[in-house]
């Protein structure tokens, strides 16, 4: 499946968007934060493939506890 360059550059731009706007009170907002970061580096990583999503995500979900986070909470 392929997706036009237009498509990506809005669906990048959303992404963005709500990443900018989103503040972090919980672990809910720094989870749906990391999966927003995730979905932003997934989709710039389509848009370098030229739109084609052959194989995209698949081995991204793993079993067992997380890794902790890096970064502070902002």
């Amino acid at each position: 499946m392929q997706l036009s360059k237009r498509s990506l550059e809005t669906m990048i731009d959303l992404v963005e968007n709500k990443l900018s706007s989103m503040e972090v009170w919980d672990r809910g907002d720094r989870r749906e934060l990391n999966q927003l970061q995730q979905c932003l580096r997934e989709l710039t990583a389509i848009s370098a493939n030229g739109g084609q999503l052959n194989g995209m995500g698949e081995a991204r979900r793993r079993r067992g506890r997380p890794p902790k986070l890096e970064t502070a909470m902002v």
